[in-house]
């Protein structure tokens, strides 16, 4: 039996933070068993520097970042679609074939964190930490779920936050 790679999309609005944060993790903790893009519904078209910054910090790859849309992924067939920020989870989203399980792993944006440069950092550092708690769980489920049982795991993941 081939091993196939669970197709997974993160999105946000501006698809510049959370989501990218969520689909570098993905993609480095998932060690090829997990492949994992993110969108945004109005991309800011650049990847913010303290995501950058922060990723390569815990060693993580930046080079294929990038801010993108989500028309760009429209017709395109995806086992989950994560919503990672409220206004992305309330929006229409392309037609994605194939059914894919819809979850939302609702997280603050950290581009809109205000305080002192510490602060603001904080900021990233805990969206980026509850993001890398919820991958990790969700690698920790058994590889063949699939539908109904995948979609309760996901939802359960949203309820974790680390600090």
């Amino acid at each position: 039996m081939t091993f196939v790679p669970l197709k997974v999309l993160i999105l946000c609005t501006g698809n510049s933070c959370r989501s990218i944060l969520g689909e570098a993790l993905f993609n480095h903790l998932g060690k090829g068993r997990v492949t994992a893009f993110s969108a945004g519904s109005k991309p800011k078209m650049e990847v913010h520097p303290k995501t950058l910054s922060l990723l390569q910090s815990r060693g993580i790859s930046t080079a294929r970042l990038r801010s993108k849309s989500w028309n760009e992924f429209a017709g395109i067939s995806f086992d989950a679609v994560i919503t990672v920020c409220d206004a992305a989870a309330g929006e229409s989203c392309p037609i994605f074939p194939g059914s894919p399980v819809k979850v939302h792993w609702g997280i603050p944006d950290p581009d809109q964190a205000t305080g002192s440069e510490e602060e603001i950092s904080a900021a990233f550092e805990r969206a980026y930490n509850t993001l890398e708690a919820r991958v990790k769980a969700f690698l920790d489920l058994p590889h063949e779920l699939t539908g109904n049982d995948l979609e309760i795991c996901l939802r359960s993941m949203a309820r974790i936050v680390a600090e």
